[in-house]
């Protein structure tokens, strides 16, 4: 098999053009024939040989464990260049949505592909408002599980049973019906309701009614902390650091839960429903248990009487068990850009807060050693964002099994966008990968009687 790319036609770092690109293609050679393959160009350069029809003209197929290197579709969401450690909502840089906008501003900006005007983002905040609120009836769906169930398993059929009391939604149609932004905003808005209320269910506490006044991220966390007769003390510093936690994991591209959500969507299921299988793609310790992780390492830390110093050693020796959380990423090779900003975020709620928390000062101790050690700098192994995250969280008084409940609130906007790209896509097929069998060749049955 010979497998080659020709070079772009007046090839050159201007976008303008470089587009011209977009007509060239690969050439591939299977069983002595050649088959030419069509070249695609992202927005920002990005090469990809599209191979849709490459079963259908060869009988072949390709090969790529895990997807590292297979784009599953094509999107106008989010941006990511690892290697230089940028990240983009929308084309805008996430240094500049961070600095200028709440969370639900991003929120409408990744959802509806532009920057809200005032008027639609008063409108976007009284559909949250008007759709904050849960059917009654959803008390006894709560009663039903185990005092100690995970948050997370409640947050994914708690989305999925919310879809069951609106019969509209559970006939939609894209473009028929009640309008999308209806049923977005819903999504968005109930799933800090339901969050909240899974984890005072796993704690035994009455649940806590939203209140109108209240914004976005000020009122999750009053119905987490709040008492019948005692509101919880909203300090803004606390209000904006959790908003921005929400804000840097509002979309991260093809990850593994976004892409199953894309995927479950393709199926045509709900929005509620696809939404809900993304919680549980989430929920690994590898995905959005990532910064639950880094706690428990630092606990471990602690635990052994460790300043932080031993674990380092341990983790730079390969036949140790130890690994560091929170350092390194999948995609970025370079500082994660939303490390960057988080981290600023917690040393100054820190301050504000004026903690005094061990597992903190481990965690400080690590982050500037591992900074300084030629071995992690090496191997691009930077603090990430679910190191700060995980910090920020544990300083709010967030306990650890609601870390990935959290990740899931902010990645809600990243999901129902991708849902939204997937309906409107009027080319739009079912997802259904391939695979490469390895297993026994063809055999008969043999009885029961003749296997002894």
């Amino acid at each position: 098999m010979e497998f080659s790319i020709p070079a772009c036609i007046g090839e050159s770092d201007d976008y303008s053009i470089s587009r011209t690109c977009f007509m060239s293609t690969a050439t591939i050679e299977l069983d002595g024939k050649i088959q030419q393959l069509p070249i695609v160009i992202g927005s920002e350069g990005e090469k990809a040989v599209d191979i849709s029809d490459l079963r259908a003209k060869t009988g072949y197929i390709t090969l790529d464990d895990g997807y590292g290197n297979t784009g599953s579709c094509q999107s106008n969401i989010t941006f990511i260049d690892g290697e230089n450690g940028i990240l983009r909502y929308r084309g805008i840089p996430i240094e500049e949505v961070a600095q200028k906008a709440t969370f639900i501003e991003t929120a409408f900006l990744i959802i509806y592909g532009h920057l809200p005007t005032r008027p639609e983002l008063r409108h976007f905040s009284d559909l949250l408002t008007e759709n904050q609120y849960l059917h009654e009836d959803m008390k006894y769906h709560f009663q039903g599980f185990p005092t100690r169930a995970h948050p997370m398993a409640m947050l994914s059929a708690m989305i999925n049973a919310a879809s069951c009391y609106d019969d509209g939604l559970m006939h939609w149609q894209w473009g028929k019906g009640k309008q999308f932004e209806v049923y977005a905003a819903r999504l968005l808005s109930q799933v800090r309701t339901i969050a909240s209320y899974s984890y005072r269910k796993s704690c035994g506490l009455p649940m806590i009614y939203p209140k109108k006044a209240y914004k976005y991220t000020a009122n999750f966390l009053h119905m987490m902390f709040s008492m019948p007769y005692e509101d919880y003390e909203l300090k803004p510093e606390v209000v904006h650091a959790l908003d921005l936690i929400f804000l840097l994991h509002a979309d991260h591209e093809q990850n593994c839960s976004t892409a199953t959500v894309r995927m479950v969507a393709s199926s045509q299921a709900n929005l509620f429903a696809s939404a809900s299988a993304g919680v549980c793609a989430l929920w690994g310790p590898l995905h959005g248990g990532a910064n639950q992780a880094v706690i428990e390492m630092l606990q471990q830390i602690h635990a052994s009487g460790d300043d932080g110093s031993r674990f380092i050693e341990a983790a730079k020796d390969k036949n140790s068990n130890k690994k560091l959380m929170g350092f390194g990423h999948r995609v970025y090779k370079n500082y994660d850009p939303r490390a960057k900003i988080i981290k600023a975020a917690s040393e100054k709620l820190l301050k504000v807060l004026n903690l005094s928390d061990p597992l903190l000062e481990i965690a400080e101790r690590l982050e500037s050693a591992v900074l300084k050690d030629s071995y992690f700098i090496e191997r691009k192994l930077y603090p990430n964002v679910d190191f700060y995250s995980g910090i920020i969280m544990r300083a709010i008084g967030i306990p650890l099994d609601m870390f990935p409940v959290i990740f899931a609130i902010g990645r809600m906007p990243g999901w129902i966008a991708n849902y939204k790209e997937i309906m409107e896509d009027p080319h739009g097929r079912i997802y259904r990968p391939r695979q490469v069998y390895q297993g026994p060749a063809q055999q008969s049955f043999v009885p029961i009687e003749e296997r002894g």
